[in-house]
């Protein structure tokens, strides 16, 4: 692959916008500066030109200096790192991994995957695990994303896409509930999306403990307690029916499990909800009465009502009141997730996830296995079954029965997991970690190899956004001398681990067998290509190879509104009622912990922290908490506060603000060291998505000593 030598269309490396950008060759570039420079790219149509301080100073990180050029061995004598060769690295990394198998089993070599990583990786990274190691540990950082609204869709819709219709179409809609999301901060050209709601007559309601950027401009802002969504939906769809207000045509004609919803919501009558989430009775009428009224509406859900032991039963919930009200599998109207990782939605189609093979099939459906092992030439029988959810798998690295060695891909655990002193833990545990990133990231600092490894401007691979758009990132420049592609790296692994075909470092090779892979799934990318991508500028899946009339299928914008994904056709009703967080307020831990990102940085801060631009916005990190409960801890603005949960202790500056609700403090988690906001947060898992309650957790806190510094981990 040669890179561009004309300015190269291509995308932002962050979240799931997946923004189109133009990237220009810089003659000259400084010493210290990248070889590239971004320009805007108007012509692409989820962000039309329009780019976040993050998309804008993305080639900061191509940087000499910044980034990793060389691979790291530690050394067996003085127990560093220290530079090596490829060689050298990767028979060290493919040792590691085949000494855990023959000593402990299969099982016992895992693999760590990252919701950043392309199609092409994730697909090949899947493929590795189970065709290579023959391991059912493998799972990715995207568990830690979305997974609890894809259950809770695949329940109801039999069908999980993060977004059923295209961004565009959130302008357009009557009124839009967004529950737990702050775009203007995490995705800030999409609120254009939403401002253009707001000019045409739409109604916009946010559901959020803090009155964030985007909750200052709905027209409706509704502040539950942290880990009170359930109820709060719960709430709604009770006045829905109290109020006559349920579309019974839509109800009898297209959906199933009415009754059981319906008594499940009688039981949230609005008083005993106010108790429950803090949020009035009169607010709650207002709510339901603009999302009633309107012609067509939407509920939008982001991590903020995800990210609980009970996530799935809360977006069930909020897809109950959108079926209810005929909100749903009409046009303009319907359920939604923002996704938030660059890749979290085709990460988890194409197998790095525990469960499932390419296409997003089962990995326990013998059809599937029997089609996937067709593709990759195997035995369906030397295929593994499911292995450990993400958090389930860090938690027994080093133990006996659990992983032992790691492969880990496009992630920092260190800083984003839960229970983030505990998993460090692990990680030093294991008998070998091996890590592949850009940049030399906490979890890299524990690694007995690291593999440098090239970036988005660096590479071709595709990408899918949060609606399902499968785009194209193209190579501006090539890697440094040194640095090799993740496909290079399972190339080099898999050979040494005695598969010497399979895994191709050509990334449209890749993919044209990941079409073949996926073909007949419900992610089903077969009738996409390269040459497709580049003349559309995107193709929605599914898109099947079979052709419609003379001409190939235009892939799928919009879902369900002829039918559900469901064998009959009809969307499923949640049973569901509101039961507590894993862990409440006590005496002893007497306040709410919730914790978020600030607009200059991405999930663990890894690349935006590395960014002069980015840090000087947003040095630190901090403890968000209301005046009142600053008063009585007699603290003020910029003073070093402790943090405490059952987990540890975190110390951080204080910031004083009427944005958050008196019982409830704020934490960004993007920061390592003292001020880690994981160091605090429950492991607690939803049962059936395996989803973290990183959104709440009771915590106490005090005035720190002005020289404080070092949290106390437990």
């Amino acid at each position: 692959m040669t890179p561009a030598a004309q300015p190269a269309d291509t995308h932002c490396p962050y979240c799931s916008l997946q923004c189109g950008m133009r990237l220009r060759r810089v003659v000259s570039p400084p010493p210290d500066g990248p070889g590239v420079a971004v320009e805007e790219r108007p012509e692409f149509p989820v962000n039309r030109g329009a780019l976040c301080g993050k998309g804008r100073s993305a080639t900061a990180v191509l940087a000499p200096g910044v980034r990793l050029t060389a691979p790291l061995v530690r050394d067996r004598r003085t127990g560093r790192l220290r530079e090596a060769d490829w060689d050298e690295a990767l028979d060290r990394a493919a040792g590691g991994l085949a000494d855990a198998a023959a000593r402990y089993g299969r099982d016992a070599a895992g693999v760590f995957g990252g919701g950043g990583l392309t199609n092409e990786k994730a697909y090949l990274l899947g493929k590795f695990a189970r065709v290579v190691l023959r391991t059912a540990n493998i799972d990715y950082n995207g568990r830690f994303c979305m997974s609890s609204a894809a259950a809770a869709q695949r329940a109801a819709f039999g069908l999980d896409r993060g977004l059923p219709f295209p961004l565009a179409d959130i302008a357009r809609t009557g009124c839009l509930i967004l529950v737990g999301g702050n775009p203007a901060d995490t995705m800030p050209p999409a609120m254009r999306y939403f401002q253009g709601q707001q000019a045409a007559g739409g109604k916009l309601v946010v559901v959020d403990p803090r009155r964030t950027r985007t909750a200052e401009t709905a027209d409706l802002h509704l502040r539950p307690a942290p880990g009170t969504d359930l109820a709060l939906a719960l709430g709604l769809l009770h006045l829905v029916v109290a109020e006559g207000r349920v579309d019974e045509e839509f109800v009898a004609a297209r959906t199933t499990g009415w009754e059981q919803a319906h008594a499940a919501a009688m039981a949230h009558w609005p008083e005993r909800v106010e108790r429950i989430t803090g949020v009035p009775v009169a607010a709650l009428r207002r709510a339901v009465e603009l999302f009633c009224d309107a012609p067509t509406g939407m509920v939008l859900t982001a991590r903020g009502g995800e990210q609980h032991s009970k996530g799935v039963d809360t977006v069930g919930a909020w897809i109950n009141l959108c079926l209810a009200t005929g909100h749903a599998g009409r046009p303009f109207s319907g359920y939604g997730c923002l996704t938030g990782q660059g890749n979290g939605q085709g990460g988890r189609e194409h197998g790095q996830k525990a469960d499932q093979l390419p296409g997003y099939r089962s990995i326990t459906d013998p059809a599937a296995r029997a089609h996937v092992a067709r593709v990759w030439g195997v035995d369906p029988d030397t295929l593994p079954g499911p292995g450990r959810s993400a958090y389930e798998l860090l938690d027994t690295l080093g133990t006996d029965g659990g992983v032992r060695a790691l492969l880990l891909m496009g992630s920092n655990p260190v800083v984003s997991a839960p229970h983030a002193s505990h998993v460090t833990e692990r990680l030093r545990a294991l008998d070998s970690l091996v890590v592949c990133d850009v940049v030399r990231s906490e979890t890299a600092e524990l690694a007995d190899v690291v593999l440098p490894t090239a970036q988005w401007a660096e590479e071709e691979g595709t990408m899918t956004n949060l609606e399902g758009r499968v785009i194209l990132r193209r190579a501006a420049l090539a890697p440094p001398p040194g640095v090799r592609t993740d496909l290079d790296v399972l190339h080099g692994l898999a050979e040494r681990l005695g598969v010497e075909k399979g895994f191709p470092t050509a990334a449209e090779e890749v993919f044209e067998e990941l079409r073949e892979a996926s073909a007949g799934g419900q992610a089903d990318y077969s009738g996409i290509s390269y040459a497709r991508i580049r003349a559309e500028d995107g193709v929605f899946w599914p898109c099947p190879s079979a052709e419609v009339g003379r001409r190939p299928h235009p892939g799928t914008p919009r879902l369900f509104h002829d039918r559900f994904a469901t064998p009959d056709g009809r969307a499923r009703f949640a049973d569901v009622s509101h039961r507590p967080a894993a862990e409440e307020p006590d005496a002893e831990y007497p306040l709410r912990l919730t914790t978020g990102r600030v607009l200059a940085h991405y999930q663990s801060g890894a690349q935006t922290r590395r960014t002069p631009e980015l840090q000087r916005a947003a040095p630190g990190p901090f403890v968000e908490l209301h005046p009142r409960l600053a008063a009585r801890l007699g603290v003020a603005e910029g003073a070093p506060l402790t943090v405490t949960s059952r987990r540890g202790t975190v110390t951080a500056p204080a910031r004083v603000s009427d944005r958050i609700r008196p019982d409830t403090v704020f934490m960004p988690f993007h920061w390592p060291g003292p001020g880690r906001a994981n160091t605090l947060t429950n492991p607690a898992l939803d049962p059936v998505s395996r989803m973290p309650e990183f959104k709440v957790c009771a915590v106490r806190v005090e005035a720190a000593d002005a020289g404080a510094g070092a949290g106390e981990e437990r």
